[in-house]
């Protein structure tokens, strides 16, 4: 990647996979990286996502992230705080830092580089009309995601009963005018696709449908695993409405499906809703420590990032990328970061 820096230090705000992939590739070339991150564990959202593989690699990247927390933790160039938060941050010749590790004490570090890797915040969809949080098999994909790591059939949250009919609904807080969110997550697709494989696999008698406005195809792998499944699951192009509890606790979905001009009530035993990828947001004022204001989409880019010399943005934090995504992004960005410390 470049010349060997032993005097320059990095600080990396994040611990998800585009932050211990910066760290590590900046490592290599004995610059000295701090990295703080404010969850208990590494990896991020990403970190807590099933492997997807059924008899071959789903290429859905989720192993990959337990690679990076291991080389980031082996490292010797790197120094991880879990359960740490920014305090400060200043600026003149360097940056001047100051954060709080996980039983508050005060940590101060001089960095020439600042690269944020915060991720993103999964958009809440209690305010949908799919009655998540009042019906306890209204699900989320990364709920879903949990529960496919630590069980091999997947069971119903309200009685441990394995489902037999599951509806998977997508673009839900993406792609979506009512709450400003336009643009697509970009992940959604083929996850939930990879997961209604890895159920179908395991069981193949339950019934798995897929409500979707169009199926975005991410990757050069999608194509063939759409492929394989679509025949398996129920694609329907349909928009979704209302979810009810029946008396005996299945789930009516209500949808119109315009191909036939007709509203269709359907029971389901389980629904997941794939939830869309939004900004971190203000709520710990990360910009405002570096005297930016929030950008309007909420996603920092490198334009953004400019009138600040030596800070730069990797990852999701930038937008929705795929795991893989981000992995080439942070790269790049360590790239940038590279040549940004050979001119100091």
């Amino acid at each position: 990647m470049g010349s060997r820096m032993p005097d320059k230090n990095v600080l990396i705000i994040g611990g998800g996979v585009a932050g211990l992939t910066a760290a590590i590739e900046l490592a290599k070339l004995d610059c000295h990286v701090v990295l703080i991150e404010k969850e208990k564990s590494l990896g991020g959202h990403a970190g807590q996502f099933t492997c997807k593989a059924t008899d071959e690699c789903a290429k859905c990247g989720a192993c990959i992230v337990e690679e990076k927390i291991d080389m980031a933790l082996s490292h010797a160039n790197i120094t991880i705080y879990n359960q740490a938060r920014l305090a400060a941050i200043s600026r003149k010749d360097r940056f001047a830092v100051t954060f709080f590790t996980e039983k508050d004490a005060e940590q101060s570090y001089d960095a020439d580089a600042v690269i944020v890797a915060t991720g993103f915040q999964a958009f809440d969809p209690v305010d949908k009309p799919f009655g998540y949080k009042r019906f306890e098999d209204v699900i989320t994909n990364l709920d879903l995601e949990k529960k496919l790591r630590h069980e091999i059939e997947v069971k119903r949250p309200s009685d441990g009963i394995t489902p037999e009919k599951i509806a998977f609904i997508q673009c839900v807080g993406s792609r979506d005018s009512s709450v400003n969110h336009l643009w697509c997550s970009r992940v959604c697709c083929g996850s939930a696709l990879r997961m209604a494989n890895l159920i179908n696999t395991r069981n193949k008698n339950t019934e798995i449908s897929f409500f979707y406005i169009d199926v975005q195809t991410f990757g050069k792998d999608f194509q063939f695993y759409y492929d394989r499944i679509r025949d398996r699951i129920r694609m329907i192009r349909a928009i979704p409405g209302d979810v009810f509890r029946t008396p005996d606790g299945q789930l009516k979905l209500e949808y119109y499906l315009p191909s036939e001009g007709k509203q269709i009530e359907e029971l389901f035993d389980m629904i997941v809703l794939s939830v869309g990828i939004i900004p971190v947001g203000t709520a710990d004022g990360m910009m405002e420590k570096f005297g930016l204001e929030q950008p309007k989409t909420g996603f920092p880019d490198e334009e953004f990032m400019r009138p600040v010399a030596g800070l730069f943005a990797a990852g999701t934090s930038k937008g929705p990328k795929t795991i893989t995504e981000a992995v080439a992004d942070a790269g790049r960005v360590a790239l940038d970061v590279v040549h940004y410390l050979q001119k100091q």
